[in-house]
């Protein structure tokens, strides 16, 4: 296969976008209580999870609002004084990110930089003119991705990135509809589970979240909530672990409910734990 790629400028080019998605609120509205839910997800990943760079976002189905949460943990990120964050679509089936950023033109991207070696990782990624946020679109859908996830180029573009970038942000498809997402598993430093309460079968949530390694469960985001605020926005209530996913404390779901520690009591799961915390019984 022949792919013939223009190289382009690393600085921001104005002419290079339009205006973004207003769900965006870390980057279009950071004053706001919307844009402030996402910093309660950075303080927790800075306070507990701090030396973990790659952070894949992801859900158990479609729709349930990775990209959004992806982009605004970007963002947020992004606020801190020279910040270097870096936003990847790694949903390769279905690429928003460029679209949802006000990127125009989309490609090339990360499809092409894998499988064209004369293409850089400075010379495709854009870093956008108004804010300290590099992005890397998928460049072009794929209907089988499978060659890029497991290609190693791809590792190697992640491990040059985590030089470059203090944070690299991957916006990662769903676990539980496809298994692309856990072809990159051993690139990521943690993932970040997106949960559509009232909307994500629970059955769906406990299947995505048993082929993920436990050690690298971040934490889960609920999106909507039922404290909202506003029309569109629909509350992010964060629920994690500072014990780092530690099997003994309850964080991983196994068959008869037990925790997979020593200790013989029954221990409730990660799931049951957050959807109490957050939700109570409100959950389907």
């Amino acid at each position: 296969m022949t792919h013939t790629m223009t190289q382009l400028s690393t600085a921001g080019d104005q002419r290079e976008w339009r205006r973004m998605d207003e769900h965006l609120v870390s980057l279009v509205d950071a004053t706001s209580y919307e844009a402030d839910q996402y910093r309660t997800l950075r303080h927790a990943l800075e306070r507990t999870h701090a030396t973990k760079k790659v952070i894949a976002v992801t859900s158990a189905l479609p729709g349930d609002g990775k990209t959004t949460t992806a982009i605004n943990l970007a963002g947020v990120l992004a606020q801190a004084p020279d910040a270097r964050i870096l936003i990847v679509d790694l949903d390769l089936r279905t690429p928003a990110v460029g679209d949802r950023v006000g990127l125009i033109a989309p490609s090339p991207g990360l499809v092409d930089l894998v499988f064209d070696p004369a293409l850089t990782l400075d010379g495709v990624v854009r870093r956008h003119p108004q804010f300290r946020l590099a992005v890397l679109p998928a460049g072009r859908a794929l209907t089988v991705p499978y060659e890029v996830l497991k290609s190693p180029r791809l590792g190697e573009l992640l491990q040059l990135a985590t030089r470059q970038y203090d944070y690299v942000i991957l916006d990662t498809p769903p676990l539980a509809a496809v298994q692309d997402a856990r072809l990159i598993a051993d690139w990521v430093d943690g993932f970040v589970m997106v949960v559509a309460a009232h909307r994500t079968p629970r059955g769906l949530l406990e299947d995505a979240l048993n082929v993920m390694d436990p050690a690298k469960l971040i934490g889960l985001v609920f999106n909507g909530a039922e404290r909202r605020r506003s029309d569109y926005y629909h509350g992010y209530y964060y629920y994690g672990s500072s014990q780092g996913g530690r099997r003994a404390t309850g964080w991983w779901r196994t068959g008869n409910g037990r925790g997979n520690g020593n200790d013989h009591a029954p221990q409730p799961s990660v799931l049951n734990k957050a959807v109490h915390a957050v939700l109570g019984s409100r959950w389907r």
